[in-house]
Order: structure tokens, then C-alpha cells, then sequence
């Protein structure tokens, strides 16, 4: 009689740490589903980018360090391997785009202009679309980790290869312009 006791807590054991491995997998599976969807709206902005830049050349050739800084920043972004590297190049580039918008208010023929706001449109819709996959991914980051922390998965987790995983976070400079909110004045 003791011996199926301890058989069948012994199967209940091992039961529930088969179904903790498999939800590790399957936090693991998404947050790397959900890594690919940001990826894939990063290229989409990084393809944008250089008509962007083509189409502020024809107004503005002689701005020229501001246009290389923006395709300096493009490429940084697109070599970036990973979240937290990622994080920081994308900032730099929205900062460099920021720039070129800027830039772009000193031309009325270019701001009129329906290629440049096409591009810039599309663009917005792409940051938005990048915002809602960071958010994803990181809801995503945030449920694994929390399962690699919990018990019983903290006892063997990271010795089967889970490890923690890091946020795509706005870098400091994003962060700082985010929480400062805009002045109006008449």
C-alpha cells in the first residue's frame, strides 16, 4: 500500500514539472514570436527610411549632416543584434529622424510635398505598429520571466537553458522627451 502511495506521489511530481518544462517552452516559443513581429516592423522602417532621405535631398542637398546622420543611425539599427542593443540604436535613429522632420519645417515645398508626406505617414503608421509589437514582446519577456522565478521552475530553468530575457525599453533620451509634454502657446 506505501508503495503506491509513494508511486503516485512520485508520478504527480513528475507530472507537474513535465507541465511546467512544457509551459516554459511555450513562454519561450512566444517571446520569440513576439521578438520576430517587432524585428519584421524595424525592417519595414528601416526600408523606409532611405526614400525618406531621397526625397528630403532634392530639398534640402545641402543639410548634408543631418541626411548622414539619420543613414548612420539607419545602419547602426539595422547591424543591432538583440533587444537591448536594438533599444539603443532605435532610439538613436528616432532621434535622427526627429532631426530631419525638423529639418523638414524650414522647407515649405517640402512639407507640401505628397511623396515626403506619404512617406511620413506611413512612417507614423509604422512607429505605431512598432510600439504595439514592443508592447507585446514585452508583455511576452515579462510572463517568461516570471515563470523562470517561480517555483518549481526556478530549480531547474536556467540549468535546461532558460534564461532571463531583456525588455525593448525607450532609452533614456526617448524616455525623457516622452514625459515631457508639449507647450502650446498663442
Amino acid at each position: 500500500m506505501f508503495e503506491w502511495i509513494l508511486l503516485g506521489l512520485v508520478v504527480l511530481i513528475v507530472l507537474w514539472l513535465v507541465v511546467t518544462y512544457n509551459r516554459l517552452v511555450a513562454l519561450r516559443q512566444t517571446t520569440g514570436q513576439a521578438w520576430s513581429d517587432v524585428d519584421v516592423q524595424l525592417k519595414q522602417r528601416h526600408d523606409l527610411i532611405p526614400n525618406l532621405v531621397e526625397t528630403v535631398k532634392g530639398y534640402a542637398a545641402h543639410e548634408r549632416s543631418t541626411l548622414d546622420a539619420v543613414i548612420q543611425a539607419r545602419n547602426a539599427a539595422v547591424s543591432a543584434h538583440g533587444p537591448e542593443a536594438q533599444s539603443m540604436a532605435e532610439g538613436a535613429l528616432t532621434g535622427a529622424l526627429g532631426r530631419l522632420f525638423a529639418l523638414a519645417e524650414a522647407y515649405p515645398d517640402l512639407k507640401a510635398n505628397t511623396n515626403f508626406l506619404q512617406l511620413q505617414s506611413e512612417l507614423s503608421d509604422l512607429e505605431n505598429k512598432i510600439a504595439a509589437a514592443r508592447r507585446f514582446y514585452n508583455n511576452a519577456v515579462a510572463e517568461y520571466n516570471a515563470m523562470t522565478e517561480s517555483v518549481p521552475a526556478v530549480f531547474f530553468a536556467s540549468s535546461l537553458g532558460f534564461r532571463q530575457r531583456g525588455f525593448f525599453e525607450l532609452p533614456e533620451a526617448e524616455r525623457a522627451a516622452v514625459q515631457t509634454a508639449p507647450q502650446v502657446k498663442f
